[in-house]
């Protein structure tokens, strides 16, 4: 009698958990899907002279290789968190990596002391107004939130 009702028991929690289980991956595909397949763009501050930049130098810049611009000014580089759908994005569509390529690249520079990662920002908006107002600054954001604020590289 006892394994019969808890034979039923464990079937009824079975029921429930999965549409639990069920909403909770349709939220976090919901998340990651609001910008993975936003176009996402290298942007600079607006006094940045560069158009364009090759993907070669784009990775350079952000893996913090190459620490000034052509004209000799510092480059400063913002990063959304490594889990952010943009910040993914970004690095899959334009610097053709693996985020964790780069985030390998940031800890071995900070753990080894010869480096440091680049400026954490938590969302896209924070990342354009830094941009805007950090003279040599570098960053990303998905296309459709580049406005007159910050100046859109292209990478080729």
């Amino acid at each position: 009698m006892f394994s019969t009702w808890t034979q039923a028991n464990r079937a009824d929690q079975k029921k429930a958990f999965h549409p639990l289980l069920l909403m909770f991956a349709l939220a976090v595909f919901l998340a990651s899907a609001v910008y993975a397949d936003a176009d996402t763009v290298l942007i600079a501050n607006p006094a940045i002279p560069e158009d364009t930049l090759t993907r070669s130098n784009a990775r350079l810049l952000f893996s913090l290789r190459r620490t000034h611009w052509p004209d000799g000014r510092q480059a400063h580089v913002f990063v959304l968190k490594d889990d952010n759908p943009v910040h993914r994005a970004f690095v899959r569509q334009v610097l053709q990596l693996y985020p964790r390529q780069l985030r390998r690249v940031w800890d071995r520079q900070t753990y080894s002391g010869t480096g440091q990662a680049p400026e954490t920002v938590t969302s896209p908006k924070e990342m354009k107004r830094k941009i805007a107002t950090t003279p040599g600054s570098v960053g990303y954001l998905p296309k459709d939130m580049v406005d007159e604020s910050v100046k859109l590289i292209e990478v080729h």
